[in-house]
């Protein structure tokens, strides 16, 4: 008989709910009970989750193990980064606030479930997104929506982690007020110039479901979802925050929205050269010009067969229908 593949668990001991002891003897347990072997490979600084990730797609690719990533979005992109295009087989174990990656794809955010579907389940082709060379599970954005998520880890740092603290932060960052980016945004065969607060594209049809964006169908057909913001002042833009909360962006008339496998950005604005991105919560400075796209390769995720329960209920709420 074939021995189980090994699991190589890379876990971000600062990351999501502050469990920094449980994750290594959950999963020690769980794979020894099931007859599985297991290394860990903690992190104990964000500076280390790049090294760590390629040294587990290392030992993994030289014994057809699985490399398998713990923590927030944040942490689940960086080990995607090493992974995608290796070969090996992606497991998640999701430890942050929102778990937005293991959500849309059925995999429970308690730990003891995700275990399960680790251990038992089989790996599933799934669709990633790239800003240049850089990954994006969930989503990647420019302007208002990157200056909100780090004003929200700010926030995070000094009253904790919680959705209250999130929707917190994302007030206080438009009430601040915000400047609109001029953008050259390129489609194959059609330019367009662009005045707009912000650009989000997004990977995740569960976050767009929620938040009621009708392009969340998109993503399951292959493409990404674009969304921009016309220019509008900081109380509408408090509306759309609301609108938002309650599933109902989708009807607010100050969108432009889009859906594509390959897009440009360029700044109109000369000797722009760079731009803040945030990909997955995640804020960097890139080089322009932008090249979102869909990957050329998907990552080999284990996760449950079909449609996620929360992206059935998501579409029953909404009255629409995706595939699985």
């Amino acid at each position: 008989m074939t021995e189980p593949s090994p699991l190589f668990v890379i876990f971000n001991r600062a990351s999501g709910r502050g469990d920094r002891d449980e994750v290594g003897p959950a999963v020690e347990a769980a794979c020894a009970a099931a007859g599985r072997r297991c290394e860990l490979l903690p992190v104990e600084q964000p500076g280390q989750l790049a090294e760590k990730a390629q040294e587990a797609v290392r030992r993994a690719r030289a014994v057809g193990g699985i490399v398998v990533a713990a923590g927030g979005d944040g942490t689940i992109n960086g080990v995607a980064q090493a992974v995608l295009g290796s070969g090996c087989r992606f497991g998640v174990l999701p430890r942050g606030t929102f778990n937005y990656f293991a959500r849309t794809h059925g995999i429970p955010t308690d730990l003891d479930g995700a275990l399960r579907v680790l251990l038992t389940e089989d790996a599933v082709a799934v669709q990633v997104g790239q800003v240049n060379d850089r990954v994006f599970l969930v989503n990647a954005s420019l302007g208002l929506y990157s200056q909100l998520l780090q004003d929200r880890e700010a926030w995070k740092r000094q009253f904790g982690r919680s959705r209250l603290v999130a929707l917190g932060a994302g007030i206080k960052t438009l009430l601040s007020g915000h400047r609109s980016l001029r953008l050259s945004v390129e489609l194959p065969g059609r330019t367009r110039q662009v005045r707009t607060p912000t650009l989000f594209v997004g990977n995740n049809a569960l976050q767009m479901e929620q938040v009621g964006l009708p392009v969340a169908d998109a993503i399951d057909h292959g493409c990404l979802a674009g969304v921009m913001l016309k220019p509008v002042g900081r109380w509408a833009m408090l509306a759309l925050l609301a609108r938002g909360a309650f599933g109902r962006l989708g009807e607010a008339d100050q969108l432009l929205k889009l859906s594509f496998r390959c897009l440009t950005v360029k700044a109109r604005r000369f000797g722009s050269r760079q731009l803040k991105v945030a990909t997955d919560g995640e804020v960097l400075k890139m080089r322009l010009p932008l090249r979102f796209q869909v990957a050329p390769q998907p990552l080999l995720l284990i996760r449950p067969p079909g449609l996620a329960p929360e992206r059935r209920e998501a579409q029953a709420q909404h009255g629409t229908e995706a595939g699985a």
